[in-house]
């Protein structure tokens, strides 16, 4: 089995993985619209070449709020765009830090149980330079119920950015 390829990421402390063919790309946190009764894990939308983006955030949306950060820390945190998730934009994950590409062997991985955490969204354990780092399945990040008012909440965000487009 040939080696993978993972983008490494910190949210809260805990070192979380994605595969790398997942990710579109990484990006700055931009400044973020919230339109009002959105949930808690959607940070807020952002324009991409006139696509209104969504943005979760993975602390809350796994329970791992630390609390209030400082405004100055928004600086440091990063997007991973990925595609696919809830139709045919794309969606991104708010982290507080992407820290490294890196490259695992197949002896690293040890698989986990889809019953041993929430959805089944770590898909795996890796040992990395001696620390343990979870590797998400993008497919269970998110339940089934939340990518559908994800993208039905992208659809709305995308209207409201259509309004304002202004034509030739």
């Amino acid at each position: 089995m040939a080696s993978l390829q993972i983008i490494v990421f910190d949210v809260c402390g805990i070192e979380c993985a994605l595969r790398r063919n997942a990710v579109r790309e990484l990006l700055p946190l931009p400044r973020l619209w919230r339109p009002p009764g959105t949930p808690q894990p959607v940070a807020g939308f952002f324009n991409l070449g006139g696509a209104a983006i969504p943005v979760v955030r993975l602390d809350r949306l796994f329970g791992l709020e630390q609390g209030e950060t400082l405004p100055e820390a928004d600086l440091y945190r990063h997007l991973i765009l990925i595609e696919g998730l809830t139709g045919t934009n794309p969606t991104a994950f708010l982290v507080d830090r992407v820290q490294d590409l890196a490259e695992v062997s197949p002896s690293q991985l040890s698989p986990v149980t889809e019953q041993g955490t929430l959805n089944g969204c770590v898909e795996a354990e890796i040992d990395l330079d001696g620390g343990l780092v979870h590797l998400l399945s993008l497919e269970r990040i998110l339940f089934a119920e939340e990518q559908q008012a994800l993208a039905e909440l992208g659809r709305q965000a995308q209207n409201r950015l259509s309004e304002w487009a202004v034509t030739a």
